[in-house]
């Protein structure tokens, strides 16, 4: 489960960096394909904001590869569900505002490896004894 965890992580994070290129570099020449139910000129008049959302694509993936090196257990545990929870409420967002089409390809991945992540976790917990201790309360 391990392994499943981190190749998802690693593909969630490759399409974060493809999804950023596309923003910041190639909006005005992909972007017309992608989005082909939005008008053409709307492009080049937004190709700013395009660039700012890609850099919030960016930081994406930057802390989805972050949590693949991290060697504390518990830690990369957290990092990891952290970044993938920002994917999966990129994608309901997405799906909200753009279109389920262009929603789904982020959110489900994401609530994979979210489920993945925490089943990888606990079987880790288990074998080296540092599941989290319960609050008191």
């Amino acid at each position: 489960m391990k392994l499943l965890s981190r190749v998802l992580i690693a593909l969630i994070a490759i399409l974060h960096l493809y999804i950023a290129w596309f923003e910041i570099f190639a909006w005005t020449e992909v972007g017309p394909d992608v989005f082909s139910t939005f008008d053409a000129d709307l492009f080049p008049e937004t190709v700013d904001l395009a660039a700012n959302q890609g850099v919030y694509n960016l930081f994406l993936a930057a802390g989805l590869v972050w949590s693949l090196f991290i060697t504390d257990p518990l830690w990369r545990f957290r990092v990891a569900i952290c970044f993938l929870g920002f994917v999966a409420v990129a994608g309901i967002a997405a799906a909200v505002t753009v279109g389920i089409d262009t929603g789904l390809p982020q959110l489900v991945p994401s609530v994979v490896a979210l489920a993945a992540t925490a089943m990888a976790h606990r079987g880790e917990a288990r074998v080296t004894g540092t599941a989290p201790k319960p609050a008191d309360g």
